[in-house]
């Protein structure tokens, strides 16, 4: 009902017209038009702009690509790196994941987390001697110098993540 009756708001306001060969022309919003002038003059339009609101976009946490992708983020990085090898289908690896981030979250730029999908990267997987998933290794300056397979919890994670920045 309500959306039959902002079609009809819609319809009737005059932002639709008929083309003369008696089809629909695109409903196109007048504020969306961009304004006839010419070079150099100032144009004002009456609508109101709309504040922007976005979202920090997490940057301690991302996916690996490829093995140079690896190599570039995690073993050649001046932060440590706590890897996470998972898959998609692994249930601890679910319940794990959002808590490791969690807790990399809190080091605030001092650890940045790297994710694998082993289904993707067997390759890093079979390097790294990942035989089970979670499998979780620290890397400080291109070496594994830490490493844990299974589910933690957020203190034994922390415990974890406080000797790799140490």
């Amino acid at each position: 009902m309500a959306q039959r009756l902002l079609l009809r708001r819609f319809l009737a306001s005059g932002i639709s017209r008929k083309s003369p060969q008696g089809r629909w022309a695109p409903l196109i919003s007048r504020a969306l038009q961009a304004p006839q002038h010419s070079p150099g003059e100032l144009t004002v339009t009456s609508s109101q702009a709309r504040p922007l609101h976005t979202t920090r976009v997490c940057t301690t946490t991302f996916n690996i690509q490829d093995g140079p992708d690896f190599q570039d983020r995690v073993v050649n990085s001046e932060t440590p790196v706590v890897v996470d090898f998972h898959a998609q289908w692994c249930g601890p690896c679910k319940i794990l994941g959002p808590r490791l981030e969690k807790v990399v979250a809190k080091q605030h730029g001092k650890v940045v987390m790297a994710k694998v999908d082993i289904d993707d990267h067997t390759d890093l997987a079979i390097e790294y001697e990942v035989s089970a998933v979670p499998t979780v290794l620290a890397i400080k300056n291109g070496d594994v110098v830490d490493k844990f397979v299974g589910i933690k919890d957020e203190d034994q994670l922390e415990a974890f993540m406080k000797k790799l920045i140490a």
